[in-house]
């Protein structure tokens, strides 16, 4: 059996890569998921161990001291990581996974993980990621504020990643990932 390929997708918060990811599991139902942890509040309609496991900054410091997280980083005053056992176990029955992370994240994992494959998402415009932060409506202004402050920095290394692709359009972007991981399973 293959080991299957560990496929990263991620850019500044706002730039869509959550919605670009929700579709490439629909077209896509043979991408396995991993679950990621968070420390912060679930927004409107999200699921505990669905959308993330939703836990406590104390039971989160907890696990990433035993080493149960494949990255982990601290984004606006919460915490986000990727367990690692569920992910080590998916790669290791041949499955290709698609992780949907922050940027911190991402680095982390290649530096561990050079083979794996990174996606860095793009916003058309600085104005453009601002509008959809703000469109939102989750946020303080110094929330946003500290996002955008954030993605400047983000978007100043996303040369480091495997592949770049601008969200402009919703349904490109998404056709241009797929293509990037249909590219991937055929060897190319």
């Amino acid at each position: 059996m293959s080991h299957g390929s560990l496929i990263v997708l991620s850019g500044p918060s706002g730039v869509g890569k959550g919605t670009i990811y929700t579709r490439l599991l629909k077209i896509m139902p043979d991408l396995k998921v991993s679950v990621s942890a968070t420390t912060r509040h679930p927004r409107t309609g999200e699921k505990d161990g669905v959308h993330y496991y939703f836990m406590s900054k104390e039971e989160f410091a907890e696990k990433r001291e035993h080493g149960e997280f494949l990255e982990w980083a601290e984004t606006v005053g919460n915490y986000y990581g990727t367990p690692k056992t569920p992910v080590i176990n998916t790669l290791a029955q041949g499955k290709d996974i698609l992780l949907e992370i922050d940027v911190k994240g991402a680095r982390q994992i290649k530096a561990a993980y050079p083979d794996c494959v990174t996606i860095f998402v793009l916003p058309p415009s600085e104005e453009e990621l601002e509008k959809r932060l703000r469109g939102r409506g989750t946020e303080s202004d110094e929330q946003i504020a500290a996002r955008l402050a954030l993605a400047k920095s983000e978007l100043a290394i996303s040369g480091e990643f495997d592949h770049r692709i601008i969200n402009d359009d919703l349904d490109k972007a998404v056709n241009e990932v797929k293509d990037i991981i249909l590219k991937i399973k055929k060897g190319a």
